[in-house]
């Protein structure tokens, strides 16, 4: 297939967004007037040249063709035009009937202003308002110092505070980093046990041998290099209080029995012990696997799972609670330039690339992220440069990228800019005024593509 230009050209002018197009080796076809408008950069110096040469001569910050290319699926991610202008730019590979790149089609929206308009101080003051939110939605809130809890997870807490003071047994369940721990500690310290100690077990982090010996201890000469005196285990030590059992699904089967043990009758034994011991403690258990399926597999007790699961609690990832995002990582960003003793913000770029992060690690990764952002960078202001590599990129599914005909992607990149404008600002007439046009226009357009590409539901 080949681009015919004296076609195509009126119809690309035409558009409000720039268009950029290279052909599969990451030559530059042809630009519109729209991509000018916005770059300020002109059709004749660019239209000929290979794109690692506008990189080469810092016309732009780094090619989204050449990632294309390279990754053979649509790839979006910030540009930087001549060293100041920013802007937002998505790729998208058009293949032959061979599974070969032909062209890459780039849409390019202007972001500079955005950005800023968004991140302006009425924005800063909300995010400002949501810690208070947060904080307050809280009970105790000197209590639990920095516990930040969005609208997703509210719900979680409130109830996880009505059942703290009873004897319920709890399963909190979510993926790894999505604050298991920090929620077993508030429902400690919400009950009455708080005055008592709180401790914790990670049963996927150590061998069946030491997990048993860090649960249940052991007598004096229990085993070859076991001490003379004997050791106390969790059950022991964490006598009055809450002992938090997180990976309880990595638990291994005969450890599992014991554990029955325990719940059931408040007793174990120690290893190499002969009398059973008391205890009074109270088990919380967490884990990230589904273990109707491990029992299903014979990988754990169904006996067990209904003992310790009487009241589950389920923490969403982080990308599923993305309203929490931001004031997370400002959170943990104070928290770090305090520690060390600096200034950190971020820049508006900056800012909403990590907001549109999937945060894989969930708050562990995230928290983790804004330490190194503090002891790593020179500037008081981080900026698109300084993040991780893994943070500069948009992940854009293929199922929402534009696929099609030119006509086609024209119309997927409108509503996804009108869906975008609407959530940001909340009414027609703010989107309308953030994107350009009139009210009016705005509304008979997101109706036109409702009817014709069914992209809202």
């Amino acid at each position: 297939m080949t681009v015919d230009l004296d076609t195509l050209q009126p119809v690309l002018d035409a558009l409000q967004d720039g268009v950029f197009i290279t052909n599969g080796e990451g030559m530059a076809i042809t630009i519109n007037h729209a991509y000018e408008r916005i770059t300020g950069l002109q059709r004749h110096k660019i239209v000929g040249r290979h794109v690692s040469e506008l990189v080469k001569h810092n016309v732009i910050s780094k090619s989204v063709s050449l990632e294309v290319i390279r990754e053979r699926q649509p790839v979006t991610l910030v540009q930087t035009i001549m060293g100041d202008r920013k802007i937002l730019v998505s790729g998208n590979p058009m293949f032959d009937s061979h599974g070969h790149i032909k062209q890459v089609v780039l849409n390019v929206r202007d972001v500079t202003e955005l950005l800023k308009a968004k991140h302006a101080e009425e924005q800063l003051e909300q995010i400002l308002s949501k810690f208070e939110e947060y904080n307050n939605a809280l009970p105790n809130k000197s209590t639990h110092p920095g516990l930040l809890v969005g609208e997703k997870t509210k719900d979680c807490y409130a109830l996880a505070r009505r059942v703290a003071p009873t004897k319920v047994k709890i399963l909190i369940q979510g993926e790894t980093g999505t604050g298991k721990t920090q929620l077993a500690q508030y429902i400690h310290q919400e009950s009455d046990r708080s005055a008592n100690p709180f401790m914790a077990l990670n049963c996927a982090a150590m061998p069946e041998g030491l997990i048993e010996a860090e649960l249940f201890g052991y007598v004096p000469g229990a085993f070859t290099g076991a001490s003379n005196k004997g050791k106390a285990g969790l059950l022991e030590v964490a006598n009055g209080g809450t002992l938090f059992l997180d990976e309880i699904g990595d638990l291994p089967l005969s450890l599992q029995a014991k554990l029955l043990k325990v719940i059931e009758d408040n007793k174990y034994l120690p290893i190499g012990g002969t009398k059973l011991k008391s205890t009074n403690v109270r088990i919380i258990t967490a884990t990230h696997h589904d273990l109707t399926s491990a029992i299903a597999q014979g990988k754990f007790r169904e006996d067990l799972y209904y003992r310790i699961s009487v009241l589950p609690l389920k923490l969403l990832p982080l990308r599923q609670r993305q309203e929490e995002i931001l004031p997370l990582f400002e959170h943990f960003l104070t928290q770090f330039c305090e520690q060390y003793h600096c200034v950190r913000t971020l820049s508006s770029e900056a800012r909403e690339l990590i907001m549109q992060h999937s945060w894989p690690g969930n708050i562990r990764e995230l928290k983790n992220t804004a330490e190194r952002l503090v002891v790593s960078t020179t500037e008081n202001e981080i900026e698109v440069k300084d993040l991780p590599e893994n943070l500069r990129y948009i992940n854009t599914p293929t199922s929402e990228v534009f696929g099609g005909s030119l006509k086609d992607q024209v119309k997927a990149l409108e509503s996804r800019l009108i869906e975008s404008a609407l959530h940001q600002y909340g009414t027609t007439r703010a989107a309308a005024q953030a994107l350009g046009i009139n009210q009016s226009t705005l509304v008979k357009k997101r109706q036109t593509l409702r009817n014709e590409n069914k992209v809202y539901s």
